[in-house]
């Protein structure tokens, strides 16, 4: 296991789901039931940490030379359920989404076009032989992505501020997987009802797409990751953002239109206060 450093990586959110050990094939089966097993794992920050410690070299690694043996793990009602890191997979799918996030410059600078190149060539000669790979993770950084909080309840949501002793605070959610299925494909046609296709539909139907892939028995997990070290503990405090979204479905549903604009309202201004505090220092 990585040795564990106190430095905090920020400001990722994280959509996990954690798959029952039978969703798994041998040998990984028995790999990932002897890693539940162990006393200690990395955390999602000694992820992050690793993930950047790559673009330190020169030239720098994008993605892992080899992919990663660890997992997340949780038991829900006595099941073992694992979500594997799969660092490589994301490593490749988080260069190709570069280019649409930072201008050429400032790309070409971080990696360099050769790199980026040799990158690409990889994965496309990886995808031949795991054409149906897929993460089981998703990120965002310095917001919740608004289509993930369809998925949760706000019934669900675990807050803890931290403890004296150095404890991380944590403000995450965890629902059934066929809980969140039922949920996407209500509050689609919620909104197919109410309004033409936008954004908000688009990336609730790729997220239900992504749930599709995976066992009925698992977990769904939105974990506000490292976003809790930055912001104030009077906004975690305060954040519903999944009551308001459910609240705004639910108005669309019953045709109350200035009720579903101001849970809209409250979502955008909470996300948008967040957002600028990236540009803030």
């Amino acid at each position: 296991m990585p040795k564990v450093s106190s430095v905090v990586v920020p400001y990722a959110s994280y959509l996990r789901v954690y798959e029952p050990l039978a969703a798994f094939p041998e040998p990984e089966r028995s790999h990932w039931a002897r890693y539940a097993r162990r006393a200690e794992r990395p955390s999602y920050q000694d992820e992050l940490r690793a993930s950047l410690a790559d673009l330190v070299p020169t030239p720098p690694i994008p993605v892992p030379v080899h992919e990663s043996r660890d997992a997340f793990v949780v038991e829900s009602d006595g099941v073992v359920c694992v979500c594997p890191w799969r660092t490589r997979l994301r490593g490749w799918q988080a260069l190709g989404d570069l280019a649409g996030q930072l201008p050429a410059p400032v790309l070409d600078a971080v990696l360099p076009p050769v790199v980026r190149r040799q990158a690409t060539a990889d994965y496309e000669a990886w995808l031949t032989e795991n054409p149906d790979a897929r993460p089981w993770i998703r990120s965002a950084t310095w917001h919740v992505p608004l289509n993930w909080f369809v998925l949760v309840t706000d019934e669900e949501r675990f807050y803890d501020e931290g403890a004296g002793d150095g404890a991380a605070p944590v403000l995450r959610y965890r629902t059934p997987m066929v809980q969140a299925r039922r949920r996407v494909a209500r509050g689609l046609k919620a909104l197919r009802e109410a309004m033409d296709e936008g954004p908000l539909i688009d990336g609730l139907v790729d997220v239900g797409r992504w749930l599709e892939e995976f066992h009925p028995r698992s977990l769904v997990e939105l974990d506000y990751g490292g976003l809790v070290h930055a912001l104030p503990q009077e906004f975690l405090d305060g954040d519903h953002s999944a009551a308001d979204v459910a609240a705004g479905i639910e108005a669309l549903r019953d045709g109350d239109g200035v009720g579903a604009g101001e849970a809209y309202a409250r979502l955008v201004e909470r996300w948008r206060a967040v957002r600028e505090r990236q540009f803030s220092n």
